[in-house]
């Protein structure tokens, strides 16, 4: 299993929300270059980087931040928040990023969906952020109606490669991922499934790994200390 540290960017400097609240942010450094440095340093395989104030405003203000992450790390990064355009997809995947997350764009335009993973294939994924099992938008600020799990369905029968699973009530909150509903999704499909929220100690690295899970993304039990990259690693290598 991967495990991808967080680095999510909010005006511009690396912040962790709880539960998706842009009125609940912590702002942990300055500068994403030099965290996504420190990352590499420890021995991270892969980054996952967000846009924050693209995810809510469809905006993409961190571009270039994320553009020369992308340009100074060694490791490859996978991005989302916000892109909504085939012109950003291919703009990232042109500056070193190895794979585009789409969101919100890829639940409200299918066809949009469709395009870039005709285009780009692997190197696309989507993001699924749940909430009581529905799908959220708009940087979690809005209820779309549609079950999660419809939604994977639909994304598998499209021909999408990876999706990204957040549970946002889990999310920042450190208290373990939605075991339960990771496991139905990781069985409901053959896509790579990338769990995200929650993690926060080494049994549920080692549990995630048992379960088969692609991918584990980890950021506030990170950035408070409570886990360290190495062991993560360790853990999720002895788990195998």
């Amino acid at each position: 299993m991967i495990i991808f540290p967080a680095i999510d960017i909010l005006r511009g400097k690396c912040v962790r929300l709880t539960q998706g609240d842009y009125n609940k942010e912590t702002v942990y450094d300055n500068s994403p270059l030099e965290v996504a440095k420190t990352w590499e340093k420890k021995g991270a395989s892969w980054i996952h980087v967000v846009d924050l104030d693209g995810a809510k405003t469809g905006e993409n203000v961190n571009r270039q931040t994320i553009k020369e992450i992308a340009k100074q790390v060694n490791i490859p990064i996978q991005t989302g928040g916000g892109i909504r355009s085939l012109a950003v997809v291919e703009e990232y995947l042109r500056a070193g990023v190895e794979r585009v997350i789409l969101g919100t764009a890829a639940i409200k335009s299918r066809s949009f969906l469709q395009e870039a993973v005709g285009k780009f294939g692997s190197r696309i994924a989507v993001s699924i952020d749940a909430r009581n099992g529905y799908v959220a938008t708009d940087g979690w600020t809005e209820d779309s109606g549609l079950k999660a799990i419809d939604l994977v369905k639909q994304l598998a029968a499209i021909g999408v490669d990876t999706i990204v699973y957040t549970d946002i009530m889990k999310d920042g909150m450190l208290s373990g991922p939605n075991f339960a509903e990771l496991e139905t999704v990781n069985k409901a499909t053959a896509m790579k499934v990338i769990a995200s929220g929650g993690v926060s100690a080494k049994n549920d690295v080692e549990k995630l790994t048992a379960m088969g899970i692609y991918g584990a993304i980890i950021g506030k039990a990170l950035y408070d200390g409570r886990l360290e990259l190495e062991e993560v690693l360790e853990a999720e290598k002895n788990a195998r």
